[in-house]
């Protein structure tokens, strides 16, 4: 659920520790009646999204913070395990690149292709139709590529954070 909170909030881990934490809170005042219908998993992840829209609307004026490398990567594997420098650099871009994107187009991504929910699944967690959920996705995705090339030509728009993608020792581009 926190990673969850994260994609939501644009991995910032801070907010998205409040979100989990406003949820879990909220969750466990009521927990004798979301309990009793089975699995309270799919219920609370409604909370979180519900949560992070009440969030949107608070902050709907307010610019999101940058992301920070230590925000959005993972733990540094031991030495025995073999190098992971690609994955890490493409997840790297990934979470920036998904961090530009308007909130709700990021929500729709994140519940379609992260919490791999349908369209109709993802349209009644957000309180919209299926057509809008095609349609955030297909822009949201359309803006993903454009980053990502753009992040891989090395050309950045104006103001746009400094998004790189690593290549490997031989200067073979991953991506």
């Amino acid at each position: 659920m926190l990673t969850t909170a994260m994609l939501l909030t644009g991995h910032n881990r801070a907010d998205a520790e409040d979100l989990l934490q406003t949820v879990l809170e909220r969750a466990f005042r009521h927990w004798r009646r979301i309990s009793r219908t089975g699995d309270p998993g799919p219920y609370v992840r409604q909370m979180l999204v519900n949560a992070s829209i009440d969030r949107w609307r608070l902050l709907r004026h307010r610019l999101e913070q940058p992301l920070g490398l230590d925000d959005c990567l993972p733990a540094f594997p031991g030495p025995s395990r073999p190098d992971q420098s690609s994955t890490i650099a493409d997840q790297d871009l990934l979470w920036r690149a998904l961090a530009q994107l308007p909130r709700g187009q990021r929500a729709v991504l994140v519940l379609r292709y992260y919490e791999d929910l349908t369209e109709a699944q993802t349209a009644a967690l957000l309180g919209c139709t299926v057509g809008s959920v095609k349609t955030q996705t297909s822009r949201a995705l359309a803006k993903l590529r454009g980053i990502v090339i753009i992040a891989d030509s090395g050309s950045q728009p104006p103001g746009a954070p400094k998004l790189t993608h690593r290549t490997s020792p031989r200067g073979a581009s991953h991506g």
